[in-house]
């Protein structure tokens, strides 16, 4: 935890049309010493007058909503407040719903963000902090989904055509901070090499027998990766390179 950014609250607002849903989550959020409550919306066209009119560092956001859906909402949010303007919220997806479409569908509207319902307070409150900080959260139960689409545009990015010419699947990059830290701190061949392989699922191991180089090696490449990527673990590193276009 970041106890620089902690001696300030992290002020919140729960977009929920589920009134019990909603009222537990800010009940129980208003317990946690540093998360303030500062306001709550039922529908998706609420919830964006809301983010306008009280400007929090975060919303919580359902899917299901009964006018807009959340993915719209997030989409429609980012729009007139990209991601590299000051004081523009983060946006943390909360929902049952934990299909493929669903889940890469809000990555691309701009959600920081993804958590299924079935959490406890505890791995929210986490996801709530890691996001507020501009760590990427994902429930562990989705993050293969991730995982595999980074996969399949890696492995779709190396088809080459008959005649020469390579074939790109272009993944738009959805937030220009991003850009600002790789153009600051490129990764190298190598560590882009390596991040290809992290994405198709190997380990340290598979790596360095792949590449011809030492685990201790891979090890320095990785951390290398992640200092650069800004990300705690290799999941995280995956949706980075996803949404700040590494991939593609």
């Amino acid at each position: 935890m970041n106890e620089k950014k902690r001696m300030n609250k992290i002020r919140v607002v729960v977009i929920e049309d589920n009134d019990l849903t909603r009222g537990g989550l800010v009940s129980s959020l208003r317990h946690v010493e540093d998360i303030e409550i500062v306001g709550e919306a039922a529908t998706g066209k609420q919830g964006l007058k809301l983010l306008d009119s009280v400007q929090p560092d975060l919303a919580i956001v359902n899917i299901g909503l009964p006018d807009i859906d959340g993915i719209e909402l997030v989409e429609r949010y980012r729009q007139s407040h990209p991601f590299d303007q000051p004081g523009t919220a983060k946006m943390l997806i909360l929902t049952t719903n934990q299909t493929e479409d669903s889940v890469l569908s809000a990555f691309m509207a701009g959600a920081d963000s993804y958590c299924l319902k079935s959490m406890n307070l505890e791995r929210l409150t986490e996801a709530l902090r890691s996001t507020y900080d501009g760590h990427p959260w994902i429930d562990p139960a989705i993050a293969n989904i991730v995982l595999v689409q980074v996969r399949q545009a890696t492995e779709a990015r190396k088809i080459t055509s008959k005649n020469g010419n390579r074939f790109n699947v272009t993944i738009q990059a959805s937030e220009p901070e991003y850009q600002k830290i790789l153009e600051n701190t490129p990764l190298t061949a190598r560590e882009l090499e390596i991040l290809d392989l992290i994405v198709a699922g190997c380990n340290n191991a598979d790596i360095a027998e792949k590449l011809y180089i030492t685990i201790g090696t891979v090890k320095t490449h990785v951390r290398n990766i992640l200092n650069k990527l800004c990300v705690d673990d290799r999941t995280q590193a995956a949706v980075r390179a996803l949404r700040s276009g590494l991939v593609g």
